[in-house]
């Protein structure tokens, strides 16, 4: 059980939590090495595993947890071989094989004598680790909710894999379930998230998981089918391995362009979508994103979010370049998505066309200042909806959250709502409906629930209907 030895899995080397324990497996006994050292590192080493199953949202076996998460984020020559190409080949898997004799020692150790001769059961209680109770995928804490790192689906398939480690009898049965999970999900953190933002590590730039993202699905848009259809068009040409086009998504304030996009985070994650959030003062750094990006089997989107810019703002030649027009040719895995109030993203006057000043080819700054639009080959409007859409994207809402209120008072206090938040848009209504939840309007149990008719009909929810109120 050396960590010094692995051929592939160089990473696992740095760990002093398997360091610590090889130390221990080989000198617990050992009465030349003082007793309080030993016990020290094995308490370090426990106090890690802890803090890493807590914080990551582990149960159970926190030590096999811990091992299953060193083998899921290792981004080496053979988990990367298993994601890109399936088949890591016999040389690398003969390495790889070295390596998970290694790891199986550490998966199948036995910590009683140890534990025994160092009078503690801290490991024990790693083992048979109870988590504390989850309400939704969050912990509830005094009031408040503390996100663990890993969303429930990937901490779920995390905890399968450790499972299925534990139960196999060999080393070949060990190496060809990582491979399975490697070809299936993926390696590190670009297998496990589903959006990132750009980080830095002492000047290098990095991509860091955002561990909880907006769960908005398609449903929860109401209207713009043409638009939504638009864009899931393109994105479903995308991750099929067809032609598609960058993305330009503007319109009116607060209609769904972000939420949209986000939905369709949500709805292809397990087809391989991935989605990388940047702000304009990164765009110089886009070059550098692309080439951390572009040998990944997975598909990028890099998302733009309530894009535009002033006169005095260059930015956008960088970003003009890495959508068409540099040297080198762009990776057919990455793709730009871009929200915008302004169908052209870069401020225009009139002074542009009629006082050209001293710009002797006029026709020259109007034409630099459409060439950021110009580059987005699919264009989707987003407009402000009409007072019948604006009171039907309230009834739904009401009706998802269960609302208790009579139709016509319901429509009545959303007019005036409107009128002093902000005019109509969908973010309005959820605004609306948010107040509502939040001065503690009556709800009902959907076991009985009568929903609002349509639009123009008598009112369908009155004072009189037998509805369950939760106060």
């Amino acid at each position: 059980m050396d960590c010094r030895e692995f051929r592939v899995y160089q990473r696992q080397n740095p760990s002093s939590v398997l360091q610590d324990i090889a130390f221990l497996a080989e000198n617990y006994n050992n009465s030349a090495v003082p007793r309080k050292e030993l016990k020290g590192r094995l308490f370090g080493a426990a106090n890690q595993i802890l803090e890493e199953g807590i914080k990551k949202g582990f149960s159970g076996n926190l030590w096999h947890a811990f091992l299953t998460d060193l083998l899921v984020n290792d981004e080496n020559a053979h988990s990367l071989a298993c994601e890109i190409g399936g088949d890591a080949g016999v040389s690398l898997q003969t390495a790889a094989l070295y390596d998970c004799m290694i790891m199986k020692e550490f998966f199948d150790y036995d910590f009683h004598d140890m534990e025994t001769a160092l009078g503690t059961d801290c490991m024990k209680l790693l083992i048979e680790y109870e988590e504390i109770e989850i309400v939704d995928g969050e912990f509830p804490l005094k009031g408040r909710n503390f996100k663990r790192f890993y969303p429930t689906e990937i901490l779920r398939r995390i905890l399968a894999l450790a499972k299925d480690l534990k139960d196999t009898i060999t080393a070949f049965g060990f190496l060809g379930k990582i491979e399975g999970f490697y070809k299936e999900y993926g390696v590190g953190y670009f297998g496990l998230f589903k959006a990132f933002r750009i980080g830095d590590d002492n000047g290098k730039t990095t991509l860091v998981p955002i561990p909880t993202t907006s769960e908005v699905r398609f449903p929860d848009l109401i209207g713009y089918d043409n638009a939504k259809n638009k864009l899931i068009e393109n994105t479903v040409a995308y991750i099929s391995g067809r032609k598609a086009n960058n993305c330009l998504l503007f319109g009116d304030a607060g209609t769904g362009k972000s939420s949209a996009v986000k939905a369709l985070l949500n709805h292809y994650y397990g087809q391989g979508l991935r989605m990388i959030e940047i702000y304009k003062h990164e765009f110089r750094k886009l070059n550098e994103v692309v080439s951390l990006i572009n040998s990944r089997n997975y598909f990028f989107v890099l998302f733009l979010d309530d894009l535009s810019f002033e006169e005095f703002e260059v930015d956008y030649k960088y970003l003009k370049a890495v959508i068409e027009g540099g040297l080198e040719k762009k990776p057919g895995n990455v793709l730009i998505y871009a929200t915008s109030n302004r169908r052209h993203l870069v401020k225009e006057t009139f002074k542009d066309k009629r006082d050209p000043g001293d710009e002797l080819h006029s026709s020259d700054t109007v034409q630099e200042k459409l060439s950021l639009s110009d580059r987005f080959g699919v264009t989707v409007y987003f407009g402000r909806p009409e007072p019948l859409e604006f009171q039907e994207i309230v009834r739904q809402l009401a009706i998802r959250n269960e609302i208790a209120l009579p139709e016509k008072e319901l429509l009545a206090e959303a007019n005036k709502w409107e009128l002093s938040h902000g005019g109509l848009s969908g973010r309005t209504a959820q605004q609306f409906i948010d107040y509502l939840l939040g001065v503690g309007i009556p709800t009902y149990k959907k076991t009985h629930i009568n929903q609002y008719a349509p639009i123009g009909t008598a009112t369908s929810i009155t004072d009189s209907q037998d509805l369950t109120l939760l106060n």
